[in-house]
């Protein structure tokens, strides 16, 4: 049961996260609120790149980044980040289909070299708190940019707080 949740939960929130990548704008794509801070662009294409790393958590027990041959694209774009983000989308149901109740007990790790960066843990840890809640993280940075620059939010789970003063 648990796989059938966390596969509707993906396709709810792939639409919602297309929604929000879809309203990142040209003339504000090279934005961000502090020196430290990515810019608008480099965000969105970070919220496209975590889906693609869905893959390597579904169908490997040991992850190595540094092995990977992770397409970024171009940040400035945000029609090349859009592109991305639905490639990523495709593989990551495409593995998400390969995902069982048993394989959510297997240990996963993460790593970069020799490096962990990650686990090993528990998959369906890592798909709540490194894949799911990642996005979700992202994408509220995603909002805070887009009303900073005077943007519309589009309405993710109901009307935004603009939409409502509206009514």
């Amino acid at each position: 049961m648990i796989i059938q949740y966390l596969t509707t939960e993906f396709e709810q929130e792939v639409n919602n996260t297309r929604k929000l990548l879809q309203a990142v704008p040209e003339k504000d794509i090279h934005y961000k609120p502090a020196a430290i801070s990515w810019t608008m662009g480099e965000l969105a294409q970070h919220i496209a790149t975590i889906y693609y790393w869905y893959v390597g958590t579904f169908t490997e027990d040991v992850y190595d980044m540094a092995t990977d041959h992770l397409e970024r694209g171009a940040p400035d774009d945000i029609k090349a980040t859009l592109e991305l983000f639905e490639k990523n989308v495709a593989r990551a149901r495409t593995a998400l289909s390969t995902l069982t109740e048993e394989k959510l007990r297997d240990h996963w790790t993460m790593k970069a070299g020799e490096r962990i960066l990650l686990g090993p843990m528990e998959r369906g840890i890592v798909v709540r708190g490194f894949l799911f809640n990642h996005i979700y993280h992202h994408r509220g940075e995603l909002i805070v940019y887009l009303r900073a620059t005077g943007n519309k939010v589009p309405g993710l789970y109901g009307p935004t707080y603009e939409d409502s003063k509206k009514m």
